[in-house]
């Protein structure tokens, strides 16, 4: 985090207009670099409008770090950015589907800006100007996007491209988003006025289950994460994890076993 902010304050210094987190493959990077940003806009007393775009690897709809393009944006809207977007990884043709789905959750500016297609075997990128300006003038048609542009493999013709497929078409308008308890893990959860039960898994929590707090305080961590792995698979649409424990490290034992839990995605699927 201290690179990231960093960053930010040479960036103000030179006179940067906003800031832009993008080519987001890993989630938690990306706020660590929103607190950092948060932070010196704080320290410095000025605030730039932000940017952050996420990358959607391949054609299972997710960050390589495995979020859904939904749960993706419940993670770092609290950030309230002025444009959230998709870049990079794929071409437009792929990516349409993540793009529509931002532009129906995101109460901002929605922005695109993908590969010329997908590489070829000598990795380089086929898609003319004129294809990726129709696919992108497709987005801006539907309703999809307020910005535009492209990631790898794109060049200043493609730019140009854009710009003239683009001319006249109106801006997607922001969508008004009911309030509702957003929650994510790998994948989205929504507690509204239409939800049922909602299931809390209580037995990742030393001051609520015996038999994890001994294992915590055993440093048996595997047969901890097993109990959280049974939550799910039982119903848990949430995990309370609690660590405060008068004989713990507490921050240790949370910072272990959450990190540990989130490279488990049979479990890491559910908030927690």
């Amino acid at each position: 985090m201290a690179a990231y902010s960093d960053v930010t304050r040479a960036l103000i210094a030179g006179g940067v207009d906003m800031i832009l987190i993008e080519t987001i493959f890993d989630t938690l990077n990306a706020k660590a670099a929103l607190f950092a940003v948060r932070q010196v806009f704080d320290e410095v007393g000025t605030e730039l409008p932000i940017i952050v775009s996420g990358t959607i690897t391949d054609n299972s709809g997710r960050t390589l770090s495995g979020q859904t393009t939904e749960a993706f944006w419940n993670s770092i809207r609290h950030a309230r950015p002025l444009v959230v977007g998709l870049n990079c990884a794929l071409g437009g043709k792929q990516l349409r589907p993540y793009v529509e789905e931002l532009a129906r959750i995101a109460d901002t500016y929605v922005c695109a800006y993908p590969n010329a297609g997908l590489p070829n075997a000598f990795g380089e990128y086929d898609e003319t100007a004129q294809e990726t300006a129709e696919i992108l003038r497709d987005f801006a048609a539907s309703g999809f996007l307020n910005m535009a542009g492209g990631c790898c493999g794109t060049t200043p013709e493609h730019i140009r491209a854009i710009v003239r497929a683009l001319a006249g078409v109106a801006p997607r308008v922001i969508p008004r988003i009911e309030s509702a308890c957003r929650l994510s893990g790998l994948e989205p959860l929504t507690i509204d006025a239409n939800s049922l039960f909602v299931n809390v898994g209580e037995r990742t929590n030393v001051t609520g289950s015996a038999k994890f707090r001994k294992l915590i305080e055993a440093g048996d961590y595997a047969a901890a994460v097993d109990i959280a792995r049974q939550q799910v698979a039982n119903g848990a649409q949430i995990i309370d994890v609690n660590m405060d424990e008068g004989m713990l490290d507490s921050q240790a034992a949370m910072v272990k076993f959450l990190s540990l839990i989130a490279g488990e995605p049979d479990i890491a699927r559910v908030p927690s």
